[in-house]
């Protein structure tokens, strides 16, 4: 079993039996795994980070019409479908945050859009694998609020990898 068929089996089972699963008591007794894309190679890149000179703080809004504070540190370039892709870094107290929405939303993924989270390979390097794209909480009910991707980062291009919607 690959790494990331391990991975979304994980997913799986903590969906379906943690108390911390975004999924209600009667979500979970239906449950029988998320949806995903086919792993897809092309989509696991090592990027440049284009760091700006200084950080700034940015709100961003959320699913409820609160807001969440953010650092944007820079851009990401990539080619996707043969398309040139620009995409806004964020920084939180975890770590580099990636809020994005494609050309696969509304009708295959979730359509506010879906997060990955890029880890740092030194020297502003990052590994950016879109087989790792999620939904945030909210997709699963309303009882969460999920910072929205900003405009900057909507995609013309589909990126197909990573997590389904869950709702049909």
């Amino acid at each position: 079993m690959s790494d990331l068929k391990l991975f979304r089996k994980e997913k799986d089972e903590f969906f379906k039996t943690s108390r911390q699963s975004p999924l209600s008591m009667e979500q979970k007794r239906d449950f029988t795994g998320l949806r995903y894309y086919p792993e897809n190679p092309s989509l696991r890149l090592e990027l440049k980070l284009e760091r700006f000179a200084q950080a700034e703080p940015v709100v961003l809004p959320t699913s409820t019409g609160d807001e969440q504070d953010y650092f944007h540190v820079g851009k990401i370039r990539f080619e996707v479908a043969g398309q040139e892709a620009i995409l806004q870094v964020y920084e939180a107290d975890y770590g580099f945050f990636l809020p994005f929405a494609d050309a696969t939303a509304p009708d295959d993924t979730y359509g506010a859009g879906r997060y990955l989270e890029p880890h740092n390979l030194g020297g502003d390097l990052l590994a950016v694998d879109f087989n790792l794209a999620y939904n945030p909480y909210c997709a699963y009910n309303e009882r969460w609020s999920c910072p929205l991707p900003p405009a900057a980062n909507r995609l013309m291009a589909r990126i197909e990898a990573g997590e389904k919607k869950f709702h049909e």
